[in-house]
């Protein structure tokens, strides 16, 4: 993929703030469950970028093969928690809202295993990985997962002096 536009380069003010916004939404849920988020919405995007970003991201957390392998299939795999299926299940519905508005079920499951508070989190993290898909798809973005993870820690670095 021959990269478009730096999106960084173009307009880096908001890129940084992008970018801390998405940190703080992604740490504020389990780090396994957000990495299947992540991975599952960029699945149903095609963001070749993202899946690459976060299947390394969810091993280095300890996530199995197994269970990458089969999220494609997560509805008919025993592996995933019924936690996990309300996520992914919330995750699909708002991925694909232009396929119609029948996420009732979806919101139904959610309700049963998240919190008001965690709720609202996951939304965000759903919009957030849903943006990030558009950014990478549509500027033909590609990013090695080691340099982002040194680029956040010294953000992180950063921020705390």
């Amino acid at each position: 993929m021959t990269p478009r536009l730096n999106p960084l380069a173009a307009a880096p003010a908001l890129m940084k703030e992008w970018h801390a916004t998405s940190i703080a939404i992604a740490s504020s849920l389990e780090p396994s469950l957000s990495e299947l988020v992540k991975i599952r919405a960029s699945q149903i995007n095609g963001c070749a970028n993202c899946l690459n970003m976060h299947t390394v991201f969810a091993r280095e957390n300890g996530e199995t093969e197994q269970r990458l392998y089969l999220l494609p299939a997560w509805r008919e795999a025993p592996c995933y928690s019924e936690r996990e299926r309300a996520a992914l299940g919330w995750t699909e519905a708002l991925t694909r809202l232009s396929e119609g508005h029948n996420h009732e079920s979806a919101y139904d499951a959610l309700k049963a295993h998240f919190t008001e508070e965690e709720q609202v989190k996951l939304t965000l993290l759903i919009n957030i990985i849903n943006g990030w898909n558009r950014i990478a798809v549509g500027f033909g973005g590609w990013a090695d997962p080691a340099a982002i993870k040194a680029a956040g820690i010294a953000a992180s670095k950063a921020a705390a002096a």
